[in-house]
């Protein structure tokens, strides 16, 4: 039984298996033709839409064609137009030039016409010229190039007068100018320094108690006068003056320290060698130390601070030195003064120009040792202790011994010049005088057309006299030019020269 169901359900299993797959088939198969009906449905559907699309495109084509054949012949339509205008442009223009050519041709015919004719009445005028050259040199007597010559006698002459002219004017007007300016600067410069001038000279005189002295002041066989004068360097004058021993001698130190020496001798009563070098040892002691004071004196007067000791010990020596009679350590703080008041005015270096004016003179107190002008000398001396080169070069060219680069040299040139000046500052050699007179007077006399010339105020003016037919009034303008360059040149003097040129009654002046 067992085994029949078995075999049973076996027989139902297979049955059930080939009845599955038949179902399974079928219902493939189905499900395949269904697939292929919906397939071939959509098929057809998307053929449709494809014919479609395709009709629409060609409709839309064939639009986009049409529209685009119309714009194009538009386009062709519009540019034939634009060359149609273009091309009756081109002719117009042609026209045009053709017409501009003819005038052209017409108008070069008329300039050819124009300068053929202008040829021929050239030849005709300078026929014509020729004739009146010829008749002008008959009617005159002079030929072409005498006329000439006279012709630029003349203009020479007018330009001369009219040169000289300008020259008065501009000069004139530059003197004019100059003279306000300078007057105010120095005025006030010279307002405000004051200084006194006492005018030294080359003895000193020693009062004695009684004349007895002198014979001990001379000594036995003159021994004492003898040790006094080797040691002092200085001459001592024993003569016939009651009461009073001359000491002759350019070294104004020497001659200071043999007075105190002197007088010490005398104060005290015994003279004999021994005790003349104990005196002359502390006169020089003395004058050492009057020395040193008066240079720091110097210096704390005109406010100059930072001075080497060396330069401030030569400064005091100036205070024994004198140039043409006026106190040269005097003069240097004077000339720092006027140097400064005038930087001041003219925005210069203030502190550099008292500096250098107070310096200027410095080579004066070792000139006797040092050969050279004082200028260089004190320069070098300067350059020396540690002076800036500005300063230097200031003391340098305060008397042209090199040429001014700087505001404050022309300035402390300048100062030097109005202190020399001042009325009573200086005194001057007869001789001296005279040479400066003659040569004022050589230098206008040497001049064409001058008869004679005068220097006077002391050489503060040369008249020159002028032969009136040589000379005329603009050649009298040219000639006081000359003569004030001329001095300028040649001579060297503080303050201005009035030249004045006589013609006739009529004169002419030039300052320089």
């Amino acid at each position: 039984m067992t085994a029949v169901w078995i075999i049973v359900a076996i027989v139902a299993l297979a049955v059930g298996v080939a009845a599955g797959f038949l179902l399974r088939k079928y219902v493939g198969e189905a499900k395949i033709s269904s697939a292929e009906a919906q397939a071939k449905k959509t098929l057809e559907e998307a053929e449709g839409k494809a014919e479609a699309i395709k009709r629409e495109a060609r409709v839309e084509v064939k639009d986009e064609l049409y529209k685009l054949r119309t714009e194009t012949e538009a386009e062709l339509k519009e540019r034939r137009n634009e060359l149609t205008q273009l091309e009756k442009r081109v002719l117009q223009r042609e026209e045009s030039l053709d017409e501009k050519q003819k005038d052209l041709q017409k108008k070069e015919q008329s300039v050819a016409d124009r300068e053929a004719h202008y040829r021929t009445v050239l030849e005709q005028a300078e026929a014509a010229k020729a004739e009146q050259d010829h008749q002008l040199e008959v009617i005159s007597g002079l030929t072409q190039s005498e006329a000439r010559d006279i012709l630029l006698k003349r203009t020479e002459d007018d330009v001369r007068h009219d040169m000289a002219k300008m020259v008065r004017s501009i000069e004139e007007e530059a003197r004019r100018e100059a003279d306000r300016r300078s007057r105010n600067i120095l005025s006030l410069a010279i307002q405000r320094t004051a200084a006194n001038h006492v005018a030294d000279t080359t003895v000193s005189v020693v009062a004695l108690p009684s004349d007895d002295m002198k014979g001990r002041i001379i000594g036995r066989e003159g021994r004492n006068i003898r040790t006094l004068e080797n040691l002092t360097g200085i001459d001592f004058i024993i003569d016939d003056t009651p009461e009073a021993v001359v000491l002759s001698g350019f070294d104004t130190v020497r001659r200071e320290i043999a007075r105190i020496t002197l007088s010490k001798l005398v104060a005290d009563g015994r003279i004999h060698p021994a005790k003349i070098e104990e005196m002359y040892g502390k006169a020089k002691e003395e004058v050492d130390k009057e020395i040193q004071e008066a240079g720091e004196q110097a210096t704390f007067e005109a406010d100059i601070h930072g001075l080497a000791p060396e330069l401030v010990k030569l400064l005091g020596r100036l205070k024994y030195r004198t140039s043409y009679g006026q106190n040269v350590l005097s003069h240097s703080l004077e000339v720092a003064y006027l140097a400064g008041i005038m930087a001041t005015e003219l925005g210069a270096n203030a502190k550099l120009a008292k500096r250098a004016g107070l310096l200027h003179d410095l080579g004066k107190a070792v000139d006797h040792e040092v050969e050279g002008s004082h200028a260089v000398i004190g320069a070098n001396l300067a350059r020396r202790y540690g002076e800036v080169d500005a300063v230097v070069h200031v003391i340098e060219s305060h008397h042209n011994d090199v040429e001014a680069q700087t505001v404050e040299a022309v300035l402390a040139a300048a100062a030097d010049a109005v202190s020399g000046a001042r009325p009573g500052a200086r005194r001057e050699t007869l001789e001296t005088y005279v040479k400066r007179l003659e040569n004022l007077e050589r230098i206008a006399e040497s001049k064409k057309g001058v008869e004679k010339s005068y220097a006077i105020q002391a050489g503060r003016e040369i008249r020159v006299m002028v032969k009136p037919e040589e000379v005329d009034d603009d050649l009298a303008v040219l000639l006081c030019r000359e003569i004030a360059k001329e001095i300028e040149q040649e001579l060297d003097y503080p303050g201005q020269i009035r030249v004045t040129v006589i013609r006739e009654s009529r004169a002419v002046e030039y300052a320089k």
